[in-house]
């Protein structure tokens, strides 16, 4: 059977990424025990991974890219904001274990909705923030197997996504 829309696709593979000019470093790995399981066509990944799939079956091996503009996008200037150091105040105390530069923070826009902020400097009276998807500005190289391809079940088509074992009813 071959990866097209409505299957429930499961791939193992290798990610590693790297920012223009700069050398390939690994992200991550779904092995056998864990593999990426979705429905295909659903929405939920970057839609080049899908495309580089598209007409695969069982046993197939692949290895592809995708530049940074149909991965993540390109970094982004304004996504890069200061934030006065009052706004992290829990209590009246700022918690500067919690300011340092790579960890990211959970935040919150003016609408309620949750962003997630990476410090990336701290001058004076404030944070600079990293509002930036992480590998934004990275060009991605995927390398894997696709493991099973199977008709979604009408459930999984229901909910848009697919259902893996150990998955509770929602």
């Amino acid at each position: 059977m071959k990866i097209d829309k409505n299957k429930v696709v499961s791939v193992t593979y290798r990610l590693e990424a790297n920012p223009a000019g700069a050398e390939k470093k690994h992200i991550e790995t779904a092995g056998a025990d864990r593999p990426l399981t979705f429905l295909f066509g659903s929405g939920g990944l970057i839609p080049a991974f899908e495309e580089n799939l598209a007409g695969l079956v069982v046993g197939n091996n692949f290895a592809f890219s995708i530049d940074a503009a149909n991965a993540y996008g390109e970094l982004e200037p304004e996504a890069l904001v200061d934030i006065p150091m009052d706004v992290f105040k829990v209590d009246g105390v700022i918690d500067m274990s919690m300011l340092v530069v790579g960890n990211v923070i959970p935040m919150s826009d003016r609408d309620g909705n949750r962003l997630d902020g990476r410090v990336s400097g701290i001058s004076g009276d404030s944070v600079k923030m990293d509002f930036n998807h992480p590998l934004a500005g990275h060009q991605l190289h995927f390398s894997g197997e696709v493991i099973e391809v199977r008709e979604a079940s009408e459930e999984e088509l229901a909910h848009g996504h697919a259902h893996t074992p150990g998955m509770h009813g929602h």
